[in-house]
């Protein structure tokens, strides 16, 4: 584990905020090399967090197969906060209390109420705050979502696949704003990149954003009007690099990453 994670990134002169599927993993291994070993050269100026789906032990298993470790992860959709540390994601309580008071203890009841639920096939994680569901959109009808918002929760449906109960309230966007207001980094030194609609909120929130090549059809048409979100051309870690050099947050391998927008 790089030894420059326990470090303040509130000082970096850039952080980066990425999506996992699609958007850090995304695009060819060359484009990944190139953003991964372009963090990995320039750690005293560019933090790290993951915002994504991913459980923690993903991530870990991830950076242990050499993926750059971030200093901090939203995970879970936005229902974790936490660092890195002692070779494990620690929760941050100060910033979680609120998820798991809006949770309250829920994950039982979600599953109760849309157990058989037509086009819903619970995933086999248990997560702290959520509970998640691969989609049959073909099988999928409207008495899943009244169940949800019958109990009081957020629902996010995803890249035509995905189906996430949340507590009220709690995404992607409003758990990465709470976390960059809490390390002091500069609002507009922060690059939020996605490339699904769980990554809506991320891009709306208000941070310099990017929607990278390749994202779904309906996460573009959504962030579209929005004057703070860039819509890459290239397709994953090359759209996040294109980004970074269009909106100038930082120094970029120049070349390389121009040469991956046509």
């Amino acid at each position: 584990m790089s030894e420059t994670l326990d470090r303040d990134i509130g000082s970096c002169k850039f952080v980066l905020a990425t999506d996992l599927d699609g958007t850090f993993l995304g695009g060819s291994e060359e484009d990944r090399k190139t953003l991964y070993d372009w963090i990995e050269a320039n750690r005293e100026t560019i933090g790290l967090i993951f915002v994504t789906g991913r459980d923690p032990e993903f991530i870990a298993a991830l950076c242990d197969g050499g993926v750059p470790w971030p200093e901090y992860v939203v995970g879970d959709v936005g229902t974790t906060i936490a660092k890195i540390g002692n070779g494990a994601l620690e929760p941050i309580p100060a910033l979680e209390s609120d998820i798991a008071e809006a949770w309250d203890n829920a994950g039982d009841r979600v599953r109760s109420a849309l157990d058989g639920k037509p086009g819903l096939t619970l995933q086999p994680t248990e997560f702290r705050y959520r509970v998640s569901y691969d989609m049959d959109p073909d099988m999928f009808d409207r008495s899943a979502i009244d169940a949800v918002e019958e109990m009081g929760f957020d629902w996010i449906a995803s890249d035509g696949k995905y189906f996430d109960v949340l507590p009220k309230g709690i995404s992607k966007g409003p758990s990465l704003k709470k976390l960059v207001s809490h390390l002091g980094v500069p609002p507009n030194a922060v690059l939020a990149a996605g490339d699904t609609l769980n990554d809506l909120s991320m891009l709306e929130c208000g941070l310099p954003a990017v929607a990278v090549g390749g994202s779904e059809a309906s996460l573009v048409e959504r962030v579209q009007p929005l004057p703070h979100v860039y819509i890459a051309k290239a397709v994953g870690a090359a759209g996040i690099l294109e980004a970074v050099q269009a909106l100038d947050l930082h120094e970029t391998p120049g070349a390389d990453a121009s040469d991956t927008q046509d």
